[in-house]
């Protein structure tokens, strides 16, 4: 049965050291914030990218040339689209363009089939060549809105004017928050892209079990292309945030450990004070389990506290203010589009694991000298 006089007692012992307690909340909760951040800043960003990569092709097939990417022909389709199982094979033709005004990256894509992977917020697709859908990125960044003009300047410094006609939205903020999307024939002539020749090429693939022995099949009858799948992009996006998360949590937990360190030295040495009140309760009757359990709740109250205001303050970091003192690290792109809004969501598994790594040793470093004191004899303990 709980014993609601220990707790009372726990909650005055504290109260008699707030000044003390308050301060030990205060770091161990900012611990705390730390590594929460991290892990909802990772759960957030991979869920972004599994958002993403969901509406991805099956297969992308890229041309490669002394090792980096280069246009691959139109024809190559008419190769893949001969072999069994496979069903639409789409050329994109995509680029990256960097505007100076806004020191970001935007994405140009010819419009061709993608229009069937997003949705509109409002308006219309583009119809003519100096028409454009822009992400909601993009309007937030340069300003325009439906019926403005995006002007862009291209590689030889030639300025183009396009008319906005709608505003994407998506399931995932990062998949349109940096698109811009015009006709082909538009974007080819702003990229100085021949014909004939595509960023890429899409391939649908009717069984998803046949996905890799398709992939090997084009890799062998077109010895220039390299086939992606969409589940080596699933495993390349994991990786890589699974192994930058983990190099920030080595850092910090550094940052726990001395904590901790901190708290078994302030444990272990007990106040004069504390030792002779523990003799005092041992005098009057308590037994070793009583003081044990009202230390215990101490600690549990301090711990969950801090854990519970670590997480609060995690949470408003990462999506309320954007995880700014974080997301340089985890995005790991010298240049990205400016802020899109994250997912909100929370990851129970790696929550249990942090309430772990974080609370279960603060008990220890707390209970087990009050454990030693209590076990000593009251006059000793009152006699110093």
């Amino acid at each position: 049965m709980f014993n609601f006089k220990l707790l009372e007692y726990s909650l005055s012992s504290l109260w008699r050291r707030k000044e003390k307690n308050i301060a030990l909340m205060i770091v161990y909760a900012l611990v705390i914030a730390t590594l929460g951040s991290v892990l909802l800043l990772t759960h957030a960003l991979k869920t972004e990218a599994l958002m993403t990569l969901s509406a991805a092709p099956e297969i992308v097939v890229q041309r490669t040339q002394g090792g980096r990417h280069e246009l691959i022909p139109v024809h190559y389709a008419e190769t893949i689209a001969g072999f069994p199982g496979v069903g639409k094979v789409t050329p994109r033709v995509w680029g990256y363009y960097y505007d100076s005004l806004v020191k970001a990256n935007l994405t140009l894509i010819g419009l061709g089939g993608y229009h069937e992977q997003l949705e509109l917020l409002e308006g219309r697709l583009p119809q003519a060549a100096d028409e454009c859908v822009i992400g909601a990125g993009v309007a937030d960044a340069f300003g325009p809105q439906i019926g403005n003009l995006l002007v862009l300047e291209d590689s030889s410094k030639r300025r183009s004017e396009f008319y906005v006609t709608g505003i994407f939205r998506s399931r995932s903020n990062l998949l349109t928050n940096d698109l811009v999307v015009l006709q082909e024939d538009a974007l080819r002539d702003f990229f100085a892209m021949p014909d004939g020749l595509a960023t890429d090429l899409t391939v649908q693939v009717y069984n998803s079990r046949e996905i890799s022995t398709i992939a090997k099949k084009i890799a062998y009858f077109l010895p220039d292309s390299r086939p992606i799948t969409r589940e080596e992009l699933l495993h390349t996006y994991d990786s890589l945030f699974n192994w930058r998360s983990g190099m920030m949590l080595a850092v910090f937990v550094s940052a726990l450990m001395a904590f901790l360190i901190l708290a078994w030295d302030r444990a272990t040495g007990i106040s004069a004070e504390e030792k002779r009140e523990i003799g005092i309760l041992k005098a009057l009757g308590w037994e070793t389990s009583h003081i044990l359990g009202a230390k215990l709740r101490e600690a549990l109250l301090i711990s969950l506290s801090a854990f519970i205001a670590g997480l609060l303050l995690a949470w408003f970091h990462v999506f309320v203010l954007g995880a700014p003192l974080l997301m340089p690290l985890l995005k790991g792109w010298s240049v990205l589009f400016p802020t899109f809004d994250l997912t909100r969501g929370v990851n129970l598994y790696q929550l249990a694991v942090l309430g772990c790594v974080t609370i279960l040793p603060y008990l220890a470093c707390t209970v087990i000298p009050a454990w030693k004191a209590a076990g000593s004899d009251p006059d000793d303990v009152m006699r110093g």
